[in-house]
């Protein structure tokens, strides 16, 4: 356990990769879609709402639910910039970031189960979870188990 947290955690943060490069180089693909997506949430004249997520917007409340999807971009692209500059930056913090990836994913199922909204249809982000989640765990194990030391 002590070595996983030192993987996770390290002393350094640097750009440095001490396992696979493929991890790292997929988790660059990843950060550069949740960019696209925070930035359609963040300036879609719906939020990608309706016009993306299916969504009912013709009742009561339909700006408080474009003002929640502009909110949610805003805070999706700080996350994208964050992944941007591990990814470019700090690569020895790439595993971190697959186990924070993990944890929103976790949340937002949890979030949907606990309070599910009727859609016209599946929304991408939602495939994309059953996608992204065994992925980024499959890539977390390769970064873990292919760690070496720089000592």
């Amino acid at each position: 356990m002590r070595n996983i947290l030192a993987i996770l955690l390290p002393a350094n943060a640097d750009d440095t990769i001490c396992g696979a490069k493929p991890p790292v180089y997929i988790f660059m693909l990843i950060a550069l879609i949740s960019t696209a997506r925070s930035l359609i949430h963040l300036l879609a004249p719906d939020g990608g709402a309706g016009s993306i997520a299916g969504m009912d917007l013709s009742g009561a409340g339909a700006d408080g639910i474009v003002f929640a999807f502009g909110l949610w971009g805003s805070s999706q692209l700080i996350d994208a910039l964050i992944q941007l500059v591990v990814v470019f930056r700090y690569r020895s913090l790439v595993p971190l970031l697959y186990v924070l990836l993990i944890l929103e994913i976790l949340l937002r199922l949890l979030v949907g189960h606990l309070r599910p909204v009727p859609f016209r249809h599946t929304p991408p982000g939602a495939i994309g979870n059953y996608i992204i989640l065994p992925l980024a765990a499959i890539l977390l194990l390769w970064s873990v188990w292919t760690h070496s030391d720089r000592g």
